[in-house]
C-alpha cells in the first residue's frame, strides 16, 4: 500500500505532517510545532509514532519533540548542522544520508538559506518531499541565516524534481504568497487561474497544501527567478509586501 499522509493544523498557520507506512505500522512526524494535537491525531488513527523528522531548528518546528518523544519513545532525526540547537536529537543527518520509514527511503537534501542547516526529506519512490520552510506554495522562506545565492540554488535544485512530486511545506501561506506573486507576474495566466482556485479554497477554510513541483515551476516567482539578483530583489520586495 502507498504511504498515507495526514495533516495536523496547529498554531496560527503551521502544518505538522504524519507520514504512515501501513506495512511496517510505523509513523513519522515531520516538524511538530506542538505535541498534543499530533498525539491526538495519531491516536485517533491508531498510528504508532516511531520517528520525528525535523527540517530545521526553529521552535515552531521542534517545539513538540520532547513531549512526543517522552510519550512514544520515538527517534528524532534532524540536521547535523543544527544539532546544538535541537536538544532532543538522536540521529544527525546531512546531504545524501538516507532515513527509512519501513521499506521506504527518504534522501536528505541540504537546502540552507532560511536557516544555515535546513534540510528536506525526499522520498523519490513515493513522489513526496517535505521541505519545511524552504519552498512554499508560490513562495520561499525568509533568508534568516542564508543568502539569496543559496535560496536560488535551492529553487533550481527543487525545480528539477519530477513535476508530479507532491511538496509538503510547513505553513499555510499560499494566499499571501499568491497576492505577491501577482505583483511580479500579473500577466501569468497559470498564476491568475491558480489564485482564483486558492481564493475559493481558503474562503471555505480548505488547505492549499500540498502543492506540486509542476505548479511551482509555473507560478512561483522565486522558483521562476532567472538569476540570484532577481531572486534577491523579489525576496526583498516580499519582505516589505
Amino acid at each position: 500500500m502507498p504511504l498515507e499522509v495526514a495533516r495536523v493544523p496547529v498554531l496560527s498557520d503551521n502544518y505538522v505532517w504524519l507520514l504512515h507506512d501501513s506495512e511496517s505500522c510505523e509513523t513519522v512526524v515531520i516538524d511538530p510545532a506542538v505535541a498534543e494535537p499530533v498525539l491526538a491525531e495519531a491516536g485517533r488513527r491508531h498510528w504508532q509514532i516511531t520517528q520525528i523528522w525535523n527540517t530545521h531548528w526553529h521552535p515552531d518546528h521542534i517545539g513538540g519533540n520532547q513531549a512526543i518523544k517522552a510519550a512514544t519513545g520515538c527517534e528524532v532525526t534532524a540536521p547535523a548542522a543544527e544539532a546544538a540547537r535541537i536538544p532532543t536529537l538522536d540521529r544527525a543527518v546531512a546531504e545524501g544520508d538516507i532515513v527509512c520509514l519501513g521499506d521506504h527511503e527518504a534522501c536528505v537534501l541540504e537546502v540552507p538559506a532560511h536557516t544555515a542547516g535546513h534540510i528536506a526529506y525526499h522520498l523519490p519512490d513515493a513522489g513526496l518531499i517535505f521541505v519545511g520552510d524552504t519552498l512554499f506554495a508560490m513562495g520561499c522562506g525568509r533568508l534568516f541565516e542564508g543568502t539569496p545565492a543559496q535560496m536560488h540554488a535551492n529553487m533550481q535544485r527543487l525545480a528539477k524534481l519530477p513535476p508530479d512530486t507532491l511538496v509538503y511545506c510547513a505553513h499555510e501561506y499560499t494566499l499571501a504568497n499568491g497576492r505577491f506573486a501577482l505583483t511580479v507576474e500579473p500577466d501569468n495566466l497559470a498564476l491568475t487561474e491558480r489564485m482564483a482556485e486558492v481564493e475559493a479554497l481558503r474562503a471555505r477554510g480548505i488547505p492549499t497544501v500540498p502543492t506540486t513541483i509542476a505548479l511551482e515551476r509555473d507560478t512561483n516567482p522565486f522558483m521562476r527567478a532567472a538569476s540570484v539578483e532577481e531572486l534577491a530583489a523579489r525576496r526583498a520586495a516580499k519582505d516589505a509586501f
